[in-house]
C-alpha cells in the first residue's frame, strides 16, 4: 500500500499480477479484485500491463473516477517509469514519436503504424550504461510517456532497437532470456489531487 485517503488508493502492483480481471476463471485474481476485498468502493482509473510492476492508483467514488480519468486523458498526470533495455543508446536522452495501432492478427501485440496509428510520444533519459551478468550491454532508462497507448513503452523501445529485457512479446529471444521478468517498473505518478487540489507524487522503489 502506497497511499490511502477518503478518495484515492495507490498500490505497488507486482509483476505478473493483472490490473483487472481477464477472461476465464483463472484470470480473476487481480489488483482490482484484491483492492475490492478491503475497499468495496474501489474503482479502476488506469492499468499496468500484467508483467509491469509499480504504482497504480484506484479511486473511491464515481466523481473521482471521472476527475482523475480526465486528468489522464488530458495529460495532466506525470508518469515516470524505469526500464533496463538491450544495448547502449547512442544519445543520453531522446524522444520517440511513433503512432501505434493494434496488430490485429497477432493480438495482444501492438505495432508502429504511420498511416492509421494513434499518436504516441515517449521521452527517455539514460540513467546508466552497464552490462548483464553475461557481459551483454544494457542500459537503465527513465521513461516519461506523454501518452498512454497499450504497450507503448515496450513497442517504442523495440522500434528504436533497444527492447526491454525480459519482454516476452517484443524482445528477440536473446534479450527476452536476459531477465526472468519484464524489466519495466512504474516508479512514480504525479498529479493534482482531484478532491483537494494538492500536489501529490506517489513513488515506489524500483525492484531491479
Amino acid at each position: 500500500m502506497l497511499h490511502v485517503d477518503d478518495h484515492l488508493l495507490a498500490f505497488d502492483k507486482p509483476s505478473g499480477l493483472l490490473s483487472v480481471p481477464g477472461r476465464g476463471a483463472d484470470k480473476q485474481d487481480c489488483l482490482a479484485t484484491r483492492a475490492l476485498a478491503q475497499w468495496p468502493d474501489a474503482r479502476v482509473v488506469h492499468r499496468l500491463d500484467q508483467p509491469t510492476s509499480g504504482v497504480i492508483v484506484l479511486v473511491r467514488n464515481a466523481e473521482m473516477q471521472r476527475a482523475l480519468g480526465d486528468a489522464f486523458a488530458e495529460r495532466r498526470v506525470d508518469k515516470r517509469y524505469v526500464a533496463i533495455v538491450d544495448g547502449w543508446p547512442d544519445a543520453d536522452a531522446g524522444t520517440i514519436d511513433l503512432p501505434l495501432q493494434a496488430d490485429w492478427p497477432n493480438r495482444p501485440r501492438q505495432q508502429v503504424d504511420r498511416i492509421s496509428g494513434k499518436p504516441a510520444l515517449t521521452r527517455w533519459q539514460v540513467l546508466s550504461r552497464t552490462q548483464t551478468a553475461e557481459g551483454a550491454p544494457c542500459t537503465r532508462l527513465a521513461l516519461m510517456p506523454e501518452t498512454g497507448r497499450t504497450h507503448q513503452l515496450r513497442v517504442h523501445l523495440q522500434a528504436i532497437g533497444h527492447p526491454i529485457l525480459g519482454d516476452a512479446l517484443y524482445a528477440p529471444p536473446e534479450a527476452h532470456a536476459r531477465a526472468a521478468r519484464l524489466l519495466l517498473h512504474a516508479e512514480s505518478l504525479s498529479f493534482e489531487h482531484p478532491a483537494t487540489g494538492a500536489s501529490l507524487c506517489i513513488t515506489c522503489a524500483v525492484p531491479f
